[in-house]
């Protein structure tokens, strides 16, 4: 323990995950939400940057391949580094696919001191990382802002194998430790080991944006306290005063220390459910049958105790005494079908990456710290089979509830739940999707695309004020992809549009994909000037709507060119 009981953690972190698992020729980006969320080396080189629009990415780099999030296959490919680590400790902690975090002080203490356990980890990740396979599947991911001068250049040459589909970026990881985990992750990007009781001076120079709330880091910059260090040096009453319970919180983490006190507290009850099987099974897919009763059994258990878990852990049991564990994000979001299918795509990445067969002339370390052999965690072999699934809870708080719709609403919602468990699967956890609302001015910029049962948060509030908004009548078909068009005047000259909105002529030819049709009616333009302070994002354009041959287009004006970007009923 460190500055004040606050512990201390090692966090491993594999950059730029989503795009490792793309397969593919560099440069490559890993879209979400119609922006940019992850790139290769050399999308960056040519000015390709997290949070950018596709278009102005396509722009910047013409030769840029486009791919959308898998979560499954982030899982799959991440499991080896998960294997790695759990090779130290058991209590492995996944973030998220290409980040997790252990503990330092009982592995430390083993393995001769913090340096040295880091030392070892980023060792065995990095022989980890070398054996991992390439995929088979297209990329998935997710990345979180970090400082600028802590994210790697990632200018490694793409890992080639013969006969085999080369990665777009080679593979590697970092490891940082600091007292608690938010200043672990930040330390695992800028690949440092904060002594002990330093981490608020470590983390004194980041901006105020790291501690992660966007309202609080605006406040506090019209208060002229830019970085975690000046908001840290407020006095703790003060901050409580003005910035009430989130504020505190996030002062906490500005000095280096847990969010809230730990509060001493007894054992809590073991709401854990198991189930063996007898005779053992040598298949997985029982075991996932069996995963949603168990489930069912675990939300019972929770909600009877009023309790609720930030983590599961997923463990199975082979004949042999061998056991296998991971823990799970939960924070009371994930319904039975949902964890059930976290031990579907667990037992999947187990398998896919050679797990379930132990090494030849492999040997138990009968010396770990914990206690365990090493072989005692590897999950077991086909032939052994599975005596015992237990689903564990972990992180246990209060649970606060939440207010049910009237008329059966919950009935209904139940039985959507389970369309869309068999419907993923089938086709993967992004195989199904929903339409989420979020901020823009175009029609493909107010609705995003989002996997069934993951949480969503608009960048931009969709109710924010947004000039140069279409009015509010919807496209029947937004193109996933513009189409250039030419848009001509009566006497065959192109129409262009002035800084000041001005039209240089009626519009009255359309070109689409090389026909012609008049137009009957138009109106605009709506003009929008965007993010015009910074120039890797800014963006000029107006948007048109036409009327050809009895039906209506959505057309848009950018750097002289014409776009087909919607069509109406």
């Amino acid at each position: 323990m460190a500055g004040g009981g606050t512990p201390r953690v090692l966090v491993v972190w594999c950059p730029d995950w989503p795009v490792v698992a793309v397969t593919g020729d560099d440069p490559v980006a890993v879209t979400e939400g119609g922006r940019i969320l992850a790139c290769s080396a050399g999308a960056r080189a040519a000015g390709v940057r997290q949070g950018q629009r596709l278009k102005l990415a396509q722009r910047l780099c013409p030769a840029l391949e486009l791919r959308d999030r898998d979560p499954e296959a982030e899982t799959r490919r991440f499991e080896p580094v998960v294997a790695a680590v759990a090779g130290f400790t058991p209590r492995v902690e996944v973030i998220r696919p290409g980040l997790c975090a252990i503990p330092v002080k009982g592995p430390g203490r083993y393995f001769g001191g913090e340096e040295a356990l880091a030392s070892k980890v980023r060792t065995a990740v990095a022989a980890a990382l070398a054996e991992e396979p390439v995929p088979d599947a297209v990329p998935g991911g997710d990345v979180e802002p970090v400082r600028p001068d802590a994210v790697p250049g990632g200018d490694a040459e793409p890992a080639r194998r013969d006969a085999e589909p080369a990665t777009a970026i080679a593979p590697h990881a970092q490891v940082g430790v600091a007292d608690g985990l938010f200043a672990a992750v930040l330390a695992a990007r800028a690949g440092v080991l904060v002594p002990a009781g330093r981490t608020a001076e470590f983390l004194a120079p980041y901006p105020v944006s790291a501690l992660g709330d966007e309202d609080l880091a605006e406040l506090l910059g019209r208060l002229g306290l830019p970085t975690v260090g000046a908001f840290a040096a407020l006095p703790p009453e003060a901050v409580a005063d003005r910035f009430g319970p989130t504020g505190t919180a996030a002062h906490r983490l500005a000095r280096g220390l847990h969010p809230r006190p730990l509060v001493p507290r007894g054992e809590g009850p073991d709401l854990a459910v198991e189930h063996r099987f007898d005779p053992p099974e040598t298949l997985a897919e029982p075991l996932v049958f069996v995963a949603r009763t168990l489930a069912e059994r675990l939300h019972r258990r929770l909600a009877a105790a009023g309790l609720t878990c930030q983590r599961v852990a997923v463990e199975v049991e082979c004949a042999d005494g061998r056991t296998a564990s991971r823990l799970w994000r939960h924070e009371g979001r994930l319904s039975a079908t949902a964890l059930a299918e976290r031990v579907r795509w667990q037992l999947q990445a187990w398998q896919s990456s050679g797990a379930f067969t132990p090494a030849p002339g492999h040997a138990a370390d009968p010396t770990r710290p914990d206690g365990t052999s090493s072989a005692a965690t590897r999950p077991p072999a086909p032939d052994a089979g599975f005596v015992l699934l237990r689903l564990a809870p972990d992180g246990l708080a209060p649970d606060e509830g939440r207010q049910l719709a009237l008329w059966g609403q919950a009935v209904a919602d139940d039985r959507v739940e389970r369309a869309v468990a068999r419907v993923q699967a089938v086709l993967g956890h992004a195989g199904l999707r929903r339409i989420e609302p979020a901020g823009g001015r175009g029609p493909a910029e107010q609705a995003v695309r989002v996997p069934w049962g993951e949480p969503y948060e608009a960048a931009a509030p969709a109710g924010a004020p947004w000039p140069g908004r279409l009015p509010d009548v919807w496209p029947a078909v937004v193109l996933r992809e513009p189409v250039p068009v030419r848009v001509l005047d009566e006497g065959g000259r192109p129409v262009a549009v002035d800084g000041r909105a001005g039209v240089s002529g009626r519009p009255a030819v359309v070109v689409v994909r090389g026909r012609e049709e008049r137009v009957d009616g138009w109106t605009g333009p709506w003009p929008a000037v965007e993010y015009w302070w910074d120039q890797s994002l800014a963006r000029r354009r107006a948007r048109f709507q036409v009327v050809v041959g009895g039906r209506a287009l959505l057309l848009t004006v950018e750097g002289g060119g014409w776009y087909l970007e919607a069509g109406y009923d």
